[in-house]
């Protein structure tokens, strides 16, 4: 009989629940779709790196799929591809806004940096060996295993990568090098030579054979290495210019161009030498061969070990004030003897007039501070010409980012070898991890049109206009890319949400976290100026918040509470101190953040569990040692303290407050089970729950225990959160804060609060985080709901049954892996389910109905990321959104799909600055066009350096100019090199004899309209280039044709009178004469016509500088 009924009471219990859950919002699969919406730092396992010179933007390639672009102004992005591969290339479309990057799967991705998606995918067949990006266009050359050299082209109109017919293979190539190999050797290097537009590329083979081929002309410049270079040992000489007489070939392993022109070529081997190859000798009259000699090849040795690390990275910078085209810097990673600490060489070198020689000035060795993973040199965004610093990015691992600025680079020393650790500048990250340590965060909603809310506001709009546009780090920060969020920049926004994190050497730092780009509100330091009081830089372990008063809670390792007011007045001079019996008033110095209000010495044990009351006017404090403290804020004095909750002093995990209205005798007496025993009637009641999963419920007035046996689980375990949850859905959220201010009890009768508790385990989960009280009645009280998170299990209670000292579990879930990390979320404002974090990086979102499961996920698929230990104490949870911490890396998740709590994408920052593209673009072609007339550019570093400078209104719609002409490209890679066709098309140039009489001038050239199609407009550049071809001629070797008197006799004899000849000759000068005065009137025009435009760049450039940074 007594299992029947307590078989019908369980059934009566479940059907109870299930019956109050039909009112809730239900929980299904459909309703989800997690997606990281907010991440800062760069990753662990980052391995490659790219710059975008125009845009200012950096790549970095991970080794598990992920791609993280960082900008200026705290703008970043994480792009993750599908499969989770290394990559083993990445470059930018410069100035496009696209990114191609290539794993180690062969697969071709381009990313779209506007959309921050991936636009196009292509699986090569053969494995990839070398990848390039001609600057400034769409091609792109890839190198094979087997030696072959493809062309392919992104079509941005179209989104897709095509492969065009052009096709080099090996064997076609070393024949017409004169090194014909029935070895495959794969092509280790594809390097356009610089100032070619494109027309020059160099192609190395994994051998040693290098050969300079032309695209255009369809033949080869230059040839070096291969198994004709020999090479002495002389490692006496760090620098030998002499060619040795007999080795075997040697294989390339980094190369690079070593001169502004292309002049000179870097290449460094698997033994650690490094040879400079010199291309400029090659012969440019079509069929002509260069001999290699002596003087093209210059050697250079790092160490003079016989056993030396090969050459893994190689990058060449000009120098400040170079006498010839060769004179700059030489970036070397690997050469040293095996064995030796991990360096960065930074050679000086210098060339001699005749480029003959080089000589070695100055060497430095830096020491990095991890692995080193990759490096790249980071261009000046200054004027092009007379300003060739570059600052140095080196990528160390775990995910470390440093920059070496052109200043202490230069200061390399005379003496031929130094080792010297350089002033860097590491990545400013927006929200600090690691220096310093991040310990505890949280993640709040606040109310919407409260009080706090308008004063963070004021606090963050003050933040803005006091701090530099880069509020996440230095100013000299050479990453200025990408354009804010118009939103971010809002006058008079609320804060809607706000990021508070608390570190290791005390210190707590709130961000304004409304939109997905996170900006500072406010740094609370450790330490108090010029007072010295033991505990106060210790570790914080918890934090809390009470958006009614503005409170900001902070309790550390060695139970210090310390009491911050947001809303207080700078005028505020005072703090006070409370330790044991004493209260003291210390002077507070004028500081920059919030004022410290108290300071609350407690029992020396780590604070786990804090949770504000009565409006902000009670502060309760769960410690390790398994006592709890309840501080009045108001009086800031100690109301009471129990000596042990817990006779086994098992640490306070979890506390909750709850309200409750005319509450009766819930106690039921174990030996009258029937009766109830009457107890006072209480107005607060405190549920604590321990690490032993034990459960105490005490009178919050008085702390004075309302059962006289605490409450726990059947089978003994681990606790790690509890959450009251009520039975009933909640009433709408209060719109105005100002409404709990004026009167408590109508707030309660009205029940305008919240009316479910929040866990101070982990992580808290009330919406309006009014940090209260919630005051029930006794039918909603006895209506709730407790939900106990435990390691091996998740258990659902009645409320009344825990009260009453029952432990029958209406729905339980046991775990198979250990748990970490549970948390509530609500759906429409109801708690709907809860999300939890195992040790094995699984993740699992559960219904609040019957705990059912509804998504299972891991940290793996959606970050890439192992758990790691004590990641929990860096989650929070809150309207949806999920907060982690793993090393350098932060990120927010996002719950629920439809849901756009952080107004996405509109609220995003873009990468891809448009108004500068086309700035730029205008630039350049503008700089060609000087380029060719023998003027000096200097344009495009100007316009670039003005518009990062953030002088620019981006609300004004500029046209943007042609993007730089590859035509010439489009149709040469049209065809395949090698075929009849193309050696035509190549040999079939003649020179075209081109008398003046001959040409034709229009007073008034026709311009092609708005309705002009893109086939006339280039049918039109096609003929004014071939006239300018046939006016100007298309080689440089064309010499007039001499003839013979007879030939000009047969021409111009005619059967007329003398007097009829000199007639037609006087008509002939006449028009002549004209015709000249016609050319010299068009060239002035033209003249005119480019100063004009020089003017207007000019005008437009100043005009820039006086725009403000927030107006792009």
């Amino acid at each position: 009989m007594l299992s029947a009924k307590r078989l019908i009471q369980k059934a009566v219990l479940l059907r109870h629940h299930q019956e109050n859950n039909k009112e809730r919002s239900s929980l299904t699969a459909a309703d989800l779709d997690l997606q990281v919406v907010v991440h800062y730092g760069i990753p662990s396992t980052a391995s490659l790196l790219a710059f975008d010179s125009i845009q200012r933007l950096l790549a970095i390639a991970t080794l598990d799929g992920r791609i993280k672009v960082l900008g200026g102004d705290g703008i970043e992005a994480i792009f993750t591809s599908p499969k989770q591969l290394p990559y083993k290339n990445i470059e930018f479309l410069q100035n496009q806004g696209f990114l191609i990057s290539i794993s180690i799967e062969n697969d071709i991705q381009v990313w779209n940096l506007e959309s921050r998606c991936l636009a196009y995918s292509l699986q090569w067949e053969m494995n990839i060996t070398a990848f390039s990006v001609i600057s400034r266009s769409c091609f792109m050359y890839i190198g094979d295993e087997h030696g072959s050299l493809s062309v392919l082209k992104y079509d941005s109109e179209d989104a897709k990568l095509l492969q065009l017919p052009y096709h080099i293979s090996a064997n076609s190539l070393k024949e017409a090098a004169g090194f014909p190999s029935p070895d495959h050797q794969p092509i280790v290097g594809v390097l356009p030579q610089p100032h070619s537009s494109g027309n020059r590329v160099l192609i190395a083979y994994q051998d040693g054979l290098i050969v300079l081929w032309d695209v255009s002309e369809g033949r080869i410049l230059f040839v070096g290495g291969g198994k004709d270079l020999q090479l002495k040992d002389d490692s006496k000489n760090e620098v030998d210019p002499n060619i040795p007489e007999d080795t075997e070939e040697k294989e390339i392993t980094a190369l690079c161009w070593a001169s502004s022109n292309g002049s000179i070529l870097a290449v460094g081997y698997l033994d650690g030498d490094i040879l400079f190859w010199k291309t400029s000798t090659a012969s440019s009259t079509r069929g002509q061969k260069n001999e290699l000699t002596n003087s093209n090849i210059v050697k250079l040795q790092l160490s003079s070990s016989e056993k030396r690390l090969p050459i893994i990275v190689l990058h060449w910078s000009i120098s400040d004030r170079p006498s010839n085209d060769g004179d700059g810097r030489l970036f070397i990673y690997g050469g040293d003897e095996i064995g030796s600490e991990e360096v960065l060489t930074v050679l000086t070198l210098e060339w001699s007039s005749r480029m003959e020689t080089v000589r070695c000035v100055g060497r430095m060795d830096i020491t990095l501070a991890g692995s080193f993973a990759d490096m790249i040199l980071l261009p000046s965004s200054g004027p092009t010409e007379g300003n060739p610093k570059a600052a140095v990015s080196v990528l160390a691992n775990p995910g470390q980012l440093h920059i070496f600025d052109d200043a202490s680079l230069s200061s390399l020393p005379s003496r031929q070898k130094h080792k010297a650790t350089v002033l860097t500048t590491g990545f400013p990250m927006v929200v600090p991890t690691v220096d310093p340590h991040i310990t505890v965060a949280k993640l709040i909603t606040l109310p919407s049109g409260g009080n706090s809310s308008k004063i963070l506001s004021e606090i963050a709009s003050a933040k803005k206009h006091r701090s530099t546009p880069f509020h996440g780090g230095s100013a000299n920060w050479p990453l200025t890319g990408g354009v804010p969020s118009h939103l971010s920049f809002t006058e008079h926004a609320d804060v809607e949400r706000v990021y508070i994190a608390g570190y290791l050497d005390g210190s707590v730092r709130i961000w304004d976290a409304t939109y997905p780009d996170l900006s500072l509100i406010c740094i609370v330091e450790g330490e108090v100026e010029s007072i010295e009081m033991a505990g106060l830089s210790d570790p914080v372990t918890k934090l809390e918040f009470c958006s009614l008063t503005q409170s900001l809670a902070v309790g550390n390792k060695c139970g210090l509470v310390r009491i911050y007011n947001l809303n207080g007045s700078s005028d505020e001079t005072t703090f006070h101190y409370l330790i044991d019996t004493k209260h003291e008033v210390h002077t507070l110095p004028q500081g920059k953040g919030p004022p410290l209000r108290a300071v609350f010495s407690l029992l020396n044990s780590p604070i786990l569990a804090l949770q504000f009351a009565n409006y902000g006017a009670k502060l309760a404090v769960g410690l390790e040692c398994g006592h709890v403290v309840v501080l009045d804020t108001s009086s800031l004095a100690v109301l009471f303290t129990t000596e042990s909750v817990s006779s086994s002093c098992s640490p306070v995990i979890s506390v909750n407050w709850v309200g409750c209205i005319n509450t009766c005798s819930l106690v039921k007496s174990p030996k009258h089970s029937d009766s109830n025993m009457p107890i006072t009637p209480t107005e607060q009641v405190m549920f604590f729950l321990t690490k032993d999963a034990t459960l105490y419920m005490i009178d919050g007035g008085s702390g004075s225990m309302i059962s006289s046996h605490p409450w726990h689980p059947k089978k003994k375990s681990v606790a790690i959160s509890m959450y009251v949850i009520e039975g009933i859905p909640s009433v709408p959220d209060l719109t105005d804060g100002k409404q709990l201010e004026e009167s408590g009890q109508n707030l309660e009768a009205k029940n305008e609060s919240e009316h479910i508790t929040n866990s101070t385990g982990i992580s808290s989960h009330n919406n309006e985080h009014h940090s209260s009280v919630n005051t029930l009645t006794r039918e909603r009280l006895l209506d709730s709901f407790i939900l106990l998170c435990c390691v091996d299990s998740l258990q659902l209670y009645s409320t009344k049954n825990v009260i009453q000292g029952n432990n029958k579990a209406i729905c339980k879930v046991k775990h198979a892996k250990p748990c970490c990390w549970a948390s509530t979320f609500r759906k429409e404002g109801n708690i709907c389910g809860v999300v939890l974090l195992f040790q094995s990086g699984v993740i699992e979102i559960r219904s609040f109905s019957g705990l059912e499961l509804v998504k299972e996920t891991s940290l793996m698929s959606i970050l890439r990321w192992n758990f790691k230990a004590n990641m929990e104490k860096m989650m929070s949870c809150d309207n949806g959104q999920i907060t982690l911490a793993h090393g350098c890396e932060l990120a927010f998740i996002s719950l629920f799909c439809g849901e756009n709590f952080s107004r996405i994408p509109e609220s995003f920052p873009c990468l891809h600055d448009k108004v500068l593209a086309a700035a730029a673009d205008a630039a350049f072609n503008f700089s060609s066009n000087q380029k060719k007339q023998g003027i000096k550019p200097g344009i495009l570093g100007g316009i670039v350096k003005g518009f990062k400078g953030g002088k620019v209104d981006h609300s004004v719609v500029i046209n943007p100019s042609p993007k730089s002409d590859f035509s010439h490209l489009e149709a040469a890679f049209s065809k395949q090199p090698f075929s009849d066709s193309y050696r035509t098309a190549v040999d079939s140039e003649e020179v075209v004899e081109l008398h003046i009489d001959d040409i034709e001038i229009d007073d008034e050239p026709s311009l092609p309209t708005a309705t002009t199609s893109s086939q006339e407009v280039k049918h039109t550049k096609r003929e004014k280039r071939s006239q300018r071809e046939q006016l100007l001629g298309v080689t440089d070797d064309m010499k007039p044709k001499l003839r013979t008197p007879e030939e000009i006799m047969a021409k111009y004899r005619k059967a007329e009178d003398a007097s009829s000849v000199a007639a037609r000759a006087r008509e002939k000068l006449l028009e002549r004469q004209e015709k000249l005065e016609r050319i010299s009137r068009r060239t002035a025009e033209l003249q005119s016509g480019a100063e004009d435009f020089s003017s207007m760049a000019n005008e437009l450039v100043k005009l820039m500088e006086k725009r403000k940074w927030w107006q792009i």
